[in-house]
């Protein structure tokens, strides 16, 4: 299987692309597979992600994932974002080779990692 023409499109103008300096949550992880990185910063507003951006050290298919990630969520409240699944990141991009699918597995591992970040230091019950 190639390359959707999504895929190379995310990856070529990937979205959300940068650092949130202030991010009210971050993730990040890396694939023992390939040695990719990815981080997220989120933030937050009534319980909704307003503003998502990812970094990614690591393949095309890596950086299209974080971008169509990214954009998946944006705007989503943090139970949605959290439903978010390695399919449903691969499937948005038109399928990826078998040999890349951990490339979604990052996205949405990370972006799992962030709002667990975030829930650790602004869920008022356990403070």
């Amino acid at each position: 299987m190639e390359y959707s023409e999504l895929v190379i499109e995310h990856f070529q103008n990937p979205r959300n692309v940068g650092v949130i300096e202030d991010a009210d949550g971050t993730g990040k992880m890396g694939s023992p597979v390939c040695g990719d990185l990815m981080e997220i910063y989120i933030k937050v507003d009534n319980n909704h992600i307003a503003d998502i951006k990812f970094r990614t050290f690591g393949c095309g298919a890596a950086i299209a994932s974080g971008s169509m990630a990214s954009e998946m969520i944006k705007g989503q409240t943090l139970a949605e974002a959290e439903a978010l699944t390695d399919e449903d990141v691969a499937k948005a991009l038109g399928g990826l080779p078998e040999k890349k699918m951990h490339c979604s597995n990052l996205a949405a591992s990370t972006l799992h990692n962030a709002i667990e970040d975030y829930r650790n230091t602004h869920d008022e019950d356990k403070r």
